[in-house]
């Protein structure tokens, strides 16, 4: 077992120590110096007593995906809150719901836990399982109309997940998703 070395390990806890002071003046809901003081001594007891491993990667923000990424994201929860809402309240309610599973292409961890999240936000759609090792996602779905429209909504889980590799992605994760988009292009 190797040992971090203390200027890599400070680099990576002086941002959730931030953090963590300032979830405990939120909590507390005023700003003094008791509560300053507190929260550093309460950081520092949690970083100490419950470490938590740096999440490591060569993750890198893109600004103009992010704003696409965004854009798409905010139209597609008015979209699906829209259509949940409407589904519950007509007379017949929710017809159909679907239980899928998607083939995800990405291996970091940290943009499947972003891919997760981001499905599961946007009404209509939940996250049941994910299989870290085969990458599979099952998801619950609703309302379906038909097949088709089961094959639309996971085609979206990839395009969503396209969009957050662009936008966060490492150079290698971007360049495994178009190697994928050429072998799908050329089968």
């Amino acid at each position: 077992m190797s040992v971090e070395p203390a200027a890599t390990r400070l680099r990576h806890q002086v941002p959730l120590a931030g953090w963590l002071v300032l979830v405990w003046m939120l909590l507390w809901g005023s700003w003094s110096w008791a509560n300053l003081l507190s929260g550093l001594l309460v950081a520092l007891a949690v970083l100490v007593l419950l470490p938590l491993p740096h999440v490591v990667g060569g993750v890198r923000v893109r600004p103009a995906a992010l704003l696409a990424f965004l854009g798409h994201f905010v139209a597609d929860l008015f979209v699906s809150g829209a259509e949940v809402a409407w589904q519950t309240v007509r007379p017949q309610g929710v017809r159909r719901t679907a239980i899928v599973q998607v083939q995800l292409r990405v291996d970091s961890d940290l943009l499947l836990t972003m891919v997760a999240e981001a499905i599961s936000l946007v009404p209509g759609s939940l996250v049941l399982d994910l299989d870290r090792e085969h990458r599979v996602m099952t998801l619950h779905l609703l309302p379906i109309r038909d097949r088709d429209d089961v094959e639309r909504k996971r085609a979206n889980v990839l395009v969503v997940e396209e969009r957050l590799v662009r936008a966060f992605g490492s150079a290698e994760d971007v360049a495994a998703l178009e190697r994928d988009r050429e072998e799908v292009a050329a089968a």
